[in-house]
């Protein structure tokens, strides 16, 4: 993706005013509208072949368009040529109008969730279901392993998405092909047991790989909630709580 067009941690872009969350949803309209058909051909133009643009959308914001790019969000003029990158906030209520926008255009079917090409582990009555696609190599996946150990009454279904190196793919292989790859998996995750086997066997990983890609993950852990919206990076045991207790309202 562009530089331009990468999220950034501070709110480098960020636009204030007193924009109601009830209101963004509803002037965030369908692509077709008059006028945004020609915006969406000027900012792919600018694009190339590089990403696609998904849709345009009215914003609150007299003027400012919101484009969805493969999942991510950014903001243009009428014209199409000046693109604002960043997140947009109710200054009244705090609330991050971006972030809402995602969680809508990134939810998910759970349904739809292949959960036979999962590795599967619960703890408690396993009542509370999430899904994470993980990298064997990766840092912050760990983390997260290690913060599902704190909660109670969960099942975690984890699709095996190696990214960040071909060496990632050879332990995911091995993970899977393992006699007991919950086992493997966790030791792995969680101990640092060295892997075994040479992952010969027949495997999920090319098929997870497209599925993550189709699901615009751009980065692991990604989880994944039952009413399909989702949470990208580490979170914490206090936000995945928060996130499940709002599931049962």
């Amino acid at each position: 993706m562009l530089h331009f067009l990468r999220r950034r941690p501070a709110l480098c872009a960020t636009i204030v005013g007193g924009i109601a969350a009830a209101g963004f949803a509803l002037h965030a309209m369908a692509a077709g509208e008059p006028g945004t058909d020609r915006i969406k051909e000027s900012v792919q133009k600018m694009l190339g072949g590089r990403a696609e643009v998904k849709s345009v959308a009215k914003t609150p914001v007299p003027g400012l368009f919101e484009v969805n790019i493969g999942g991510q969000v950014v903001y243009t003029d009428a014209t199409g040529r000046y693109i604002i990158n960043g997140e947009m906030v109710d200054s009244k209520t705090g609330t991050n109008l971006t972030e809402e926008r995602l969680a809508d255009i990134n939810r998910i079917k759970w349904s739809d969730l292949p959960l036979a090409r999962a590795i599967k582990w619960s703890k408690g009555d396993g009542s509370r279901q999430v899904a994470v696609f993980s990298d064997p190599n990766c840092g912050y996946c760990k983390r997260i392993e290690q913060t599902f150990q704190q909660m109670d009454n969960i099942t975690v279904y984890t699709f095996l998405y190696p990214v960040l190196s071909p060496d990632s793919s050879v332990k995911a292989k091995q993970v899977w092909c393992s006699a007991d790859r919950t086992k493997a998996w966790r030791d792995w995750m969680l101990s640092h047991v060295a892997l075994a086997g040479n992952g010969n066997c027949k495997t999920p990983v090319d098929d997870n790989l497209a599925l993550g890609q189709s699901l615009n993950i751009t980065g692991t852990p990604a989880v994944f909630f039952m009413d399909g919206t989702r949470i990208p990076g580490a979170a914490d045991a206090a936000t995945l709580e928060r996130k499940l207790a709002s599931l049962k309202k």
